[in-house]
């Protein structure tokens, strides 16, 4: 959130964030693909395992090679008019040139050789792909395929989806398993739960805490505070033991990524308020969330 700016200052910043979040998570995608992935023969999950296991099959069984862009394109249309339809046009346009982008780096990219260890490959691979997926949902994007399906379901249920995503990419490379043999399929299961739990830990627009705010000036408070949130708010009223005064605790759910920029927006009018933040570990209800137009 940013206050202080007009409408189009905003509409700019928002977009240049999205811009390079989508472009820094691209590069680095497609150089742990060139580097860990390809040097520890990984299937890294979602739509970009199975591309990989696409060009896998062809090399090994059909004898000829086929560009990762074009298979992952092709692989992420039918996913990317679901996206288009159920969570927002924006999010959709961003995911699909964050696929684009990655699958041209991985094809101009050279093969980057850093260790053959497939253990440090599974856990460091793992890592990197978290991370990069993190930046690009950061962006108001994702990595297509199974993201699109990650992220309709978190916004549906409130709360995160990830571990589905790596109960679908298990079913994946239970084939790769059978194909190309348990080995690569068991290092690239270390591999994806590294990458979901990454993903878990760094992004955490899905998970959500309560504030209890404790001010002596709710009336001044209260309205700026659901404007700038967009969440609704509980007034409780009481007494403050140690002074004698009124005071007001007002009540508010919002996303853990949130918190700072409220904080500092509270402080704004009421320099002396006292907030309790406190971990919500379920949500069921209405709740808003920033839409991705």
């Amino acid at each position: 959130m940013v206050y202080g700016k007009s409408s189009k200052q905003k509409k700019i910043q928002k977009l240049m964030i999205s811009l390079g979040c989508v472009i820094l998570s691209a590069v680095v995608m497609a150089v742990n693909i060139k580097s860990f992935v390809r040097a520890g023969d990984l299937f890294p999950g979602g739509f970009t395992g199975l591309t990989v296991l696409i060009q896998r099959i062809c090399q090994e069984y059909f004898h000829f090679e086929i560009s990762y862009t074009l298979v992952n394109v092709i692989l992420n249309a039918v996913p990317a008019v679901i996206g288009y339809k159920t969570i927002g046009k924006k999010f959709t346009f961003y995911s699909l040139l964050m696929v684009v982008l990655s699958g041209i780096f991985v094809d101009i990219f050279p093969n980057i050789s850093i260790t053959s260890d497939r253990l440090l490959v599974s856990v460091f691979g793992g890592i990197i792909n978290g991370f990069a997926i993190s930046i690009a949902l950061h962006g108001k994007a994702s990595s297509g395929g199974t993201d699109f399906i990650a992220v309709y379901l978190s916004n549906k249920f409130n709360g995160s989806s990830w571990g589905t995503v790596f109960v679908l990419n298990a079913v994946m490379l239970t084939v790769a398993g059978l194909l190309f043999g348990w080995e690569a399929a068991l290092y690239s299961i270390i591999f994806q739960f590294v990458s979901t739990n990454i993903i878990n830990y760094v992004h955490k627009e899905y998970s959500k805490v309560t504030l209890n705010v404790f001010t002596s000036q709710p009336n001044v408070l209260i309205k700026p505070l659901m404007k700038f949130t967009h969440h609704a708010v509980t007034r409780f009223e009481g007494v403050g033991c140690y002074s004698g005064k009124p005071k007001t605790m007002l009540y508010v759910v919002v996303g853990k990524d949130e918190v700072k920029e409220i904080v500092q927006f509270i402080r704004q009018y009421d320099d002396k308020a006292f907030i309790n933040i406190l971990k919500s570990d379920g949500l069921d209800g209405r709740f808003y969330h920033e839409p991705m137009e």
